[in-house]
This record gives C-alpha cells, sequence and structure tokens, in this order.
C-alpha cells in the first residue's frame, strides 16, 4: 500500500474523483493483470472490468455522467479500499505516457493539491513516490502493464521517471 498524500478525511469530503463524464474516460483507473485476478479471486463481477483493463464506470444514480462501480456515493466511500487498485493508491498523481517517456504527473483539480502544491511535505512525497515507482519490482509490475501509461491531459508533469527500457502500450 503506498502511502497517501491527500489525507482520507479531506478525500472523504471532497467528491471530486471516481466521478466521470463519459463511460470511456480516459480517468477511468486502469488495473494491473494481478489486480483483476485479484478482484476475480474477491468475486468482484466481470462486469465491471472492461476489456481495456480499467474499471467501468456505472451510471451515476445521484445525477448525469458516470461514477467507479465501488464507490457509495451517500457517503462517498471505495467499497474496495483496502485493496483498491495502484492508480486509485496513486491518485491525484497520474503514469502518463509522453513522447515515449513515462512522466509522474499530477491532477491539478484535486482541490488539496492546489492548497499544497508549494510545501515542503509535496516536494517530500513526489521524492517518495518517484523512489517508490523507479524501485525494481514497481518497474516489473509497470513493464508488465503496459496499459496503466495512459495519455493524461490537463495534468502537470511533476517529474520524469527512470525506467530502463520504458514500458510501450500495447
Amino acid at each position: 500500500m503506498i502511502k497517501q498524500f491527500v489525507p482520507s478525511e479531506v478525500c472523504l469530503k471532497c467528491r471530486g474523483c471516481c466521478r466521470f463524464k463519459e463511460i470511456d474516460s480516459v480517468w477511468s483507473p486502469c488495473l494491473l493483470d494481478e489486480e483483476i485476478q485479484d478482484l476475480l479471486d474477491k468475486k468482484i463481477p466481470s462486469a465491471f472490468i472492461s476489456l481495456n483493463k480499467k474499471l467501468l464506470p456505472v451510471p451515476n444514480p445521484q445525477g448525469a455522467g458516470f461514477i467507479c462501480p465501488f464507490l457509495e456515493v451517500k457517503d462517498n466511500q471505495c467499497k474496495i479500499y483496502e485493496f483498491r487498485p495502484l492508480e486509485c493508491q496513486l491518485y491525484p498523481f497520474l503514469i502518463s505516457l509522453r513522447s515515449r517517456k513515462v512522466i509522474l504527473t499530477l491532477d491539478l483539480n484535486c482541490p488539496y493539491v492546489q492548497e499544497h502544491l508549494k510545501d515542503d511535505e509535496f516536494k517530500i512525497y513526489t521524492d517518495y513516490l518517484a523512489a517508490f515507482l523507479n524501485s525494481s519490482a514497481q518497474v516489473r509490475i509497470l513493464k508488465d502493464n503496459p496499459q496503466i501509461l495512459q495519455a493524461y491531459e490537463e495534468v502537470s508533469d511533476v517529474i520524469e521517471l527512470e525506467l530502463p527500457d520504458e514500458p510501450r502500450p500495447s
């Protein structure tokens, strides 16, 4: 489990993430192959997983758009928080692919990030996250799961990850 940058009490009040304008949103979390197997082993319906290895959003019961199938809207809680996917653990940070480079990026729509972008804790956390993602175990996971590398737009580049033989999306 990755150490979190945004405190959970802040996330629970925000109601910003885990919601999507369209069903095939780039923002819908990609799943690692082992996460897919883990979800299936936990009897999570395969209907919640798209063919391109992403969580498949469901219509928002409280309005327009779509939500993560594991979001409990009434209390803004994640039903699979203890074993949520890597992309969910990383958020508001994202692993992006740009010009054949793997970049750790940041979604500036997160209100907590907007408030703490200049803080020392932000720099400390990004160093921690870069070291974690560049560890040999994580490099292997990223190489084995090229679907995790997305072309996110409207994000801020934080740092280029130094992945040897960078994975290429299939």
